[in-house]
């Protein structure tokens, strides 16, 4: 198994551990709407938040995958002229 076969999101990890949101912010002191934005990809945590769900799996911020899932979208305007 590689490094990266490894790394699982917070969705994975409340799912493994049967878990949710609540749960997590609960465990890790998170707000639970930031924790909510976390877990379904909206939101990219700093590293104090990493760090503090990481702590809630066991895990450091390095075992984790982050980032966002939606894509960014332009809403308005044609870009750059």
């Amino acid at each position: 198994m590689t490094m990266a076969d490894a790394v699982k999101t917070v969705e994975q990890l409340c799912a493994e551990n049967g878990i949710d949101a609540g749960q997590l912010a609960e465990r890790s002191g998170l707000d639970e709407q930031r924790v909510v934005a976390i877990v379904l990809g909206r939101w990219t945590p700093s590293p104090q938040e990493r760090d503090g769900i990481a702590a809630a799996f066991g895990l450091t911020r390095d075992q984790i995958a982050w980032g966002h899932k939606t894509p960014v979208q332009h809403l308005y305007g044609q870009g750059p002229a």
